[in-house]
């Protein structure tokens, strides 16, 4: 007799697996764990063989019949169903390798190693959350430039602009690894120049060199946590970048060459970065070790010294001082740049002090030149200048033509 819902249901485990069968070579085995799976026994090139095709109810009685009738017509055909699924799977296998979201997370994977964590979280959250639900599943090479915009504007539409060209920019990095490993043709993200809003460009706020005095007499009247007020005298002193400053380790100061060197994994372009430090600059790190006994940090978080000062902290003291929207603690680095080639000195020199990625790629390959000597004359001039903004009667002595052999 065939089989029917209720009997498959009730079959009791036994001490030994037994078969229940359905006929046509179709049966189901009860397993002693109560496990019950469908199984098909079948005949090629006077071979007996089984094919395995799944657990009961999980596969219902009529999707295993269903396999049997396919198994016999590639029986019919001179096939071997068993080959047939393992190649089936193989193919199904290999097609889902080439679908973008695995090969997204296959280029992501060998990228970690150049980007700080934070960066590859952000990576792939984005990649998670705006694109792998849309075109995830898609074998990449048949991905239109008509479906990728769809899917970048629909960020666009919510209005992040500048998170749309990142993900269009990422999607572009994914689709030219996608041709490098023989995976598809082409960079879809080149058809779509143009086709994304542009936000308007706004430059950061930065004091101009002429509201230094009032800035200063502000900071010198800060009441707020003192190493905040520390921090920010440190900042225009040596024109970092804020996450730079921020996480800043006692480790990495050279008392001796008046040094601070940052490791490559904290720096934006991933490239060690000397600072160098003035006398005044110097002064001011052994207040802060004198007067804030942190092993660690230099600026370390005010409620948990085992963690970097928080982001918000520098800019929350300059709003109480007035600069929520006059100046950023990044805008310090565009004030000490603008300032210092106003008063002439090369511009080789400043980008590297800030440490800039060198734009033009062959010339970046010769320029490995630290200017170091040029770099500490530029310090102390801009901590020398710095002090004439505190004193009027102060005035640095520094004559252009005197030195411009040494900024060139």
């Amino acid at each position: 007799m065939k089989l029917n819902y209720t009997t498959c249901k009730n079959a009791k485990p036994k001490d030994k697996p037994y078969k229940l069968a359905d006929g046509g070579g179709l049966y189901l085995e009860i397993m002693p764990n109560g496990s019950k799976y469908w199984r098909l026994k079948y005949r090629v090139h006077n071979k007996e063989k089984r094919l395995a095709i799944g657990v009961f109810p999980t596969i219902s009685l009529a999707d295993a019949r269903e396999e049997r009738e396919r198994a016999k017509r590639i029986l019919v055909d001179g096939g071997d169903p068993s080959e047939k699924k393992r190649l089936d799977k193989l193919v199904s296998h290999i097609k889902k390798e080439h679908h973008f979201e695995a090969i997204a997370r296959e280029w992501h994977e060998k990228q970690m190693e150049c980007w700080t964590p934070n960066h590859a979280a952000a990576v792939i959250k984005r990649l998670e959350t705006d694109v792998f639900p849309h075109i995830g599943h898609r074998p990449i090479a048949d991905i239109s430039a008509v479906e990728l915009l769809a899917v970048i504007r629909l960020i666009e539409k919510r209005g992040a602009i500048d998170i749309a060209h990142r993900a269009k920019q990422t999607c572009g990095q994914i689709f030219r690894y996608g041709v490098a490993t023989g995976r598809t043709r082409h960079d879809l993200t080149a058809d779509l120049k143009g086709a994304l809003k542009v936000r308007k460009v706004q430059n950061r706020a930065y004091l101009k060199e002429h509201e230094l005095t009032e800035y200063l007499s502000k900071l010198s009247s800060y009441d707020g946590e003192p190493l905040t007020k520390l921090a920010l005298e440190f900042l225009l002193l040596t024109f970092v970048r804020s996450a730079e400053l921020r996480g800043a380790l006692w480790s990495e100061i050279d008392w001796q060459k008046s040094q601070w060197r940052i490791p490559a994994e904290r720096m934006k372009m991933r490239d060690e970065h000397i600072v160098l430090l003035s006398i005044q600059a110097i002064a001011l790190l052994q207040r802060i070790r004198a007067t804030h006994n942190h092993k660690e940090y230099i600026f370390p978080n005010s409620r948990t010294s085992s963690k970097i000062m928080s982001e918000n902290t520098l800019l929350y003291a300059l709003y109480r001082m007035g600069y929520h929207s006059r100046a950023t603690a990044h805008g310090f680095r565009a004030t000490a740049s603008t300032i210092l080639n106003e008063h002439g000195f090369a511009s080789d020199i400043i980008e590297r002090q800030l440490a800039h990625a060198e734009r033009n790629s062959v010339r970046a390959s010769y320029n490995h030149a630290q200017y170091l000597p040029q770099r500490h004359e530029m310090m102390r001039w801009w901590a020398d200048f710095i002090d004439t903004k505190k004193h009027s009667d102060v005035v640095v002595p520094f004559v252009l033509q005197a030195h411009g052999g040494t900024h060139d």
